[in-house]
C-alpha cells in the first residue's frame, strides 16, 4: 500500500470530533493526584552519615615541605622526590603529568 506524505494528515482529534467530550469529567471535590504528605516528612527525618559536621571543627597540622619533596607545577600536588621526572628551568613535573 503506497502512503502519499504530502497530502495533509489527520490527527486524532479531528477523526473524534471534540476530545474534550470525550473525557470523563471528575466532580470538583475529587482530586486526580494524592499527595502522600507523610513522605516528605519521613524523608526529612532521615539523617545521612557525615550529613551534619557544622558543629564540629577541623585540626589539621600543616608541615612545611620536606627536604625530600617537591611540589608539581603541573597538578600542584606535593610528591616524593622519587616521582620526580624531569625539572626545566626551576619547574618540576612529577611522574603522573608527565605520563
Amino acid at each position: 500500500m503506497a502512503t502519499d506524505y504530502d497530502a495533509p494528515r489527520k490527527n486524532d482529534d479531528e477523526r473524534d470530533g471534540n476530545v474534550l467530550e470525550t473525557l470523563e469529567v471528575r466532580p470538583s471535590g475529587q482530586s486526580a493526584t494524592v499527595i502522600d504528605l507523610d513522605e516528605a516528612e519521613l524523608a526529612d527525618s532521615y539523617e545521612l552519615p557525615g550529613g551534619d559536621l557544622s558543629g564540629e571543627e577541623l585540626a589539621v597540622e600543616v608541615l612545611p615541605a620536606q627536604a625530600d619533596e617537591f611540589t608539581c607545577s603541573s597538578c600542584f600536588l606535593v610528591r616524593h622526590r622519587s616521582q620526580l621526572a624531569r625539572e626545566n628551568d626551576g619547574l618540576m613535573y612529577c611522574r603522573d603529568c608527565e605520563g
